[in-house]
């Protein structure tokens, strides 16, 4: 089994920035590709950004390009996405989630077997 612990939301005014972290812990060779996924009040969960195993690949949606970043430091076990520029469109609850079946980023959920309990971002206009 794999945990996942994210960390780093909070209250942020428009226009500021936040760094969220995914600490994963237990069978680490199950992971390989890892994502953030968010869900606003009343929407379904939409994917925000994916990453490679090795870190060399990411994708990410159109709605965050040139805005948020996704990292991963594979000897921390640590996924981290860094979000500047903020909306209050941004507002959600952002989910970490690991494949343990492909090393390439994937937008699917479905694809993700493991998920984080979640991490509150609110962004302020």
């Amino acid at each position: 089994q794999v945990q996942l612990v994210e960390s780093g939301g909070g209250l942020v005014q428009a226009g500021g920035s936040l760094r969220l972290s995914c600490a994963a812990s237990g069978r680490l060779f199950s992971v390989k590709a890892m994502a953030w996924f968010r869900q606003a009040p009343g929407k379904e969960r939409e994917f925000v950004a994916a990453i490679s195993f090795s870190g060399s690949a990411t994708t990410s949606s159109t709605f965050v390009k040139g805005r948020f970043t996704i990292s991963r430091d594979n000897a921390k076990k640590t996924v981290y996405l860094q979000m500047n520029s903020l909306k209050p469109e941004d507002t959600a609850v952002y989910y970490c989630a690991a494949d343990p079946n492909r090393s390439e980023p994937a937008t699917y959920a479905t694809y993700y077997d493991y998920w984080g309990q979640g991490t509150q971002v609110t962004v302020s206009s």
